[in-house]
């Protein structure tokens, strides 16, 4: 059955496209959901003027999206967390953390578009891709480095002396 898509739609289309769908997904969802109509010239003419809109918003947006991926592209993040003697994390970094340090950087990343397949738990250099779009990806290091709540020799030597200032 052919439809009007009166809403963009997830993996089915645009605004103002016309779609083969099956006959009880249009029925059942689409149609009442007026996320389609049935596709006269009347319905086609009226929503014309907003799918040049939407299409012109989607091309400034992909546009958009592609200069934060070039620009993210290759940066470094580093995470510190806590780490046994074996390089094992004591839980682990996720997608939040590793977008909240991306946008610390000065990103445009939300957490959603980092893409992990699972959970990093171990310390070392991690590769992990940027999901903007269907095609556009970007790739970033992770780093994660241990810390523990000890104070080595080394760090305190190169602390500033500022009690003697």
């Amino acid at each position: 059955m052919k439809v009007l898509l009166c809403e963009d739609v997830k993996e089915l289309g645009w605004l103002g496209d016309v779609v083969e769908v099956n006959t009880g997904y249009a029925r059942n969802y689409l149609l009442p959901q007026r996320l389609a109509i049935v596709p006269t010239d009347a319905n086609l003419r009226s929503l014309a003027k907003e799918a040049a809109k939407r299409a012109d918003e989607r091309k400034l947006d992909r546009q958009r999206m592609e200069k934060v991926a070039a620009s993210v592209e290759g940066a470094e993040v580093v995470i510190a967390a806590k780490a046994n003697e074996q390089g094992v994390l004591f839980g682990s970094v996720g997608a939040g953390e590793i977008a909240e340090n991306l946008r610390a950087q000065g990103f445009v990343v939300a957490d959603g578009i980092v893409r992990l397949a699972e959970h990093i738990k171990q310390v070392g250099t991690h590769e992990v891709t940027l999901k903007f779009d269907k095609d556009l990806t970007a790739t970033v290091k992770v780093t994660i480095v241990a810390y523990s709540a000890e104070v080595s020799p080394e760090a305190e030597e190169d602390k500033p002396d500022d009690q003697n200032g």
